[in-house]
C-alpha cells in the first residue's frame, strides 16, 4: 500500500464553517435544556471540528411531545399521499443542490472518501426520497370475502411517533434510509443520530424544513445513546423504535421497549459475512471483489465480507493476486481523489482494530499485509490480511469493522456452506463462481438475509436489505420498509338483504 497521503497540500479540504450544531425540535434549532455540548471530532487529525448540543431525557421528551402534537393534530397523517409525495420531491431536490455541503460534512465527521460521498451516497439519498415519495400515494388494504353476512376491509395505518437511531457509519445514508418510508407512511419522529456523527442529520434537519416539512414532523436530538438513545427507547409515548448498529445495543433497545409500552422495534445489527469463492471464479474479479467487499469505506460497513473462503484449486493464486492489491491500496485524506480509504472513524474504533489485529497474531493467524497504523496523526490503519484461519478465532467470530480480512482455504461445497453458517451473524454472503446450480445450492443453503452472486454491495432501493439469526429483524429498503411504519385494521361492518355475498 502507499504512504499516507495527508499532507499534500491538494489533498487536505479547509474545514467548512458548521451551521447547524443544535437540537432541531418542531421546527427550530434549540439549544438543549443543560445547555451542555460535546465535542465532534475529525478523524483525520483527531481535532474537534464544532461543539454540538448534547440532548438528555428532558430533551428527548420535548421533542417526542412535538412529534405526538404533529401525529395526533397536525397536517402530515392527514395530508393526501400525493402531497406528501411532492414535499419528498422538493427535499430530494434539495439535496441534489446540497450534495457538496452534505458529502463534506460525512467526510470530515465520519472519514468518508468525499468523492464517494458526492457522487454516489448522496445521490443515492435523494433518490431515496424519490423512490418513497412514489410509494405515498399508493397505500392501501384489501376488502376481504367473508364467509358470512358481513362486509370486511383492510386499513393501512401510520404507526404513529418513530424513534430512529442511526449509526456512523453512513450517517447521511442511514438518515433516508429510516426517514424516507416513515415520512411516506405517514409518520412523524425523533431521530437521534450517532454521537460520532452528528454534522448531516442536523444539515437534513434544516433541509426538511425548506422542503416543507410541517413543524413537529421531524425532530433530531443529538447525544449519547446510554442517556438520549436510553430515553428514546424506553419512552411512554413512542410507538415504535429503528435501530441500526451493534448487536449489543440492539438487545438493550428491545429491553427497553419490553418494559416500557411493548413499543414495536427494527433492528439492523452486527454481521460477519461470509465470501465464499469457487475454483471457477476468474481470479482477478474475485480478488477486486474481496478486497472492495473489505475495505469499502474503510471496512466499517456491516456487510463487509471479512470471512473470505477460497477453494484450494485456486487459493494459492488468489492469496498472492489479493495481497498485491492490498499493498496497492491507497491510505489517506478522504479529500484526495486519489485516496481509497480514509481514516476510521474515532479512537475508539481505531483502538479497537487495533486490538483485533493484536488478537489474531496472539493466536497463531499468519499476517500477510497491514497490520500496521499510518501517519503520526488520525486514525489511519494499513488494509490488513490474515490466513491460516481456525474458526473459533476471535477475528473469525467478532465484528470488527475495520479493513480486517480473515482468508480461509476450503475443498467442498458443503465444507464451504458449514463455515459460512459458523457464526451468529446472518446479515449478508457473496459467492463468486459460474456454476449456476453451484450459485443456488449455496444461496439457498447460507442463512443469510441478502446473498450476492458474483457482485457484491448491490444495494437498491427496491432490494429489502435485513438480517438473520442476531443481526436483527426488519427490513430496511423496499415495500418491506414502508410497511414496517404502517399497521393494519380490520373492519367488519354487518350486510343486511344484500342480493350476494
Amino acid at each position: 500500500m502507499t504512504g499516507l497521503n495527508n499532507g499534500d497540500a491538494a489533498s487536505v479540504k479547509k474545514l467548512p464553517s458548521v451551521k447547524f450544531t443544535k437540537l432541531f425540535i418542531n421546527g427550530d434549532f434549540v439549544d438543549s435544556v443543560s445547555g451542555k455540548t460535546f465535542e465532534s471530532i475529525d478523524p483525520r487529525s483527531g481535532e474537534v471540528i464544532a461543539r454540538i448540543s448534547e440532548g438528555d431525557r428532558e430533551d428527548i421528551d420535548i421533542a417526542i411531545k412535538a412529534a405526538r402534537h404533529a401525529f395526533d393534530f397536525g397536517p402530515w397523517p392527514r395530508m393526501s399521499g400525493a402531497k406528501r409525495a411532492k414535499i419528498l420531491t422538493k427535499w430530494a431536490e434539495l439535496i441534489d443542490e446540497h450534495a457538496e455541503e452534505l458529502a463534506t460534512l460525512d467526510a470530515i465527521d465520519a472519514g468518508k472518501l468525499y468523492h464517494m460521498c458526492k457522487n454516489v451516497e448522496v445521490p443515492a439519498t435523494a433518490n431515496t426520497l424519490r423512490y418513497y415519495a412514489g410509494a405515498a400515494d399508493k397505500i392501501h388494504g384489501e376488502v376481504l370475502k367473508m364467509s358470512g353476512d358481513f362486509h370486511a376491509y383492510t386499513l393501512l395505518e401510520p404507526v404513529g411517533v418513530v424513534g430512529h437511531i442511526t449509526p456512523w457509519n453512513f450517517p447521511n445514508t442511514m438518515f433516508y434510509i429510516k426517514v424516507a418510508p416513515s415520512l411516506a407512511a405517514g409518520c412523524t419522529m425523533v431521530i437521534k443520530p450517532a454521537e460520532q456523527t452528528p454534522l448531516s442529520a442536523l444539515y437534513n434537519a434544516h433541509l426538511s424544513k425548506l422542503a416543507g416539512i410541517p413543524d413537529g414532523v421531524i425532530n433530531v436530538v443529538t447525544g449519547f445513546g446510554p442517556t438520549a438513545g436510553a430515553a428514546l427507547s424506553s419512552h411512554m409515548d413512542v410507538d415504535k423504535v429503528s435501530f441500526t448498529g451493534s448487536t449489543q445495543t440492539g438487545r438493550e433497545i428491545m429491553q427497553a421497549a419490553a418494559k416500557s409500552n411493548l413499543k414495536q422495534v427494527s433492528l439492523e445489527l452486527g454481521g460477519k459475512s461470509p465470501l465464499i469463492i469457487f475454483d471457477d471464479a476468474d481470479v482477478e474479479k474475485a480478488a477486486e471483489l474481496a478486497l472492495i467487499g473489505i475495505l469499502y469505506n474503510k471496512g466499517e460497513v456491516c456487510v463487509a465480507s471479512s470471512r473470505v473462503f477460497v477453494q484450494e484449486g485456486i487459493y494459492d493464486e488468489f492469496e498472492k493476486k489479493l495481497v498485491e492489491k492490498a499493498k496497492a491500496w491507497v491510505v489517506g485524506d478522504p479529500f484526495d481523489p486519489k485516496v481509497q480509504q480514509g481514516p476510521q472513524v474515532d479512537k475508539e474504533q481505531f483502538e479497537k482494530i487495533l486490538s483485533y489485529i493484536e488478537h489474531g497474531k496472539r493466536e497463531g493467524a499468519t499476517l500477510l499485509t497491514g497490520g500496521k497504523t499510518v501517519g503520526n496523526k488520525g486514525y489511519f490503519i494499513e488494509p490488513t490480511i490474515f490466513s491460516d484461519i481456525k474458526e473459533d478465532m476471535l477475528i473469525a467470530q467478532d465484528e470488527i469493522f475495520g479493513p480486517v480480512l480473515a482468508l480461509k482455504k476450503f475443498k467442498t461445497i458443503d465444507e464451504a456452506i458449514k463455515s459460512a453458517n459458523n457464526t451468529k451473524y446472518g446479515l449478508a454472503a457473496g459467492i463468486v463462481t459460474k456454476n449456476l446450480d453451484t450459485a443456488n445450492t449455496v444461496s439457498r443453503s447460507i442463512r443469510a438475509g441478502t446473498v450476492w452472486i458474483n457482485c457484491y454491495f448491490a444495494f437498491g432501493d427496491d432490494v429489502p436489505f435485513g438480517g438473520y439469526k442476531m443481526s436483527g429483524f426488519g427490513k430496511d429498503h423496499g415495500l418491506e420498509a414502508l410497511h414496517k411504519y404502517l399497521q393494519v385494521k380490520s373492519v367488519v361492518t354487518p350486510l343486511y338483504n344484500s342480493p350476494w355475498l
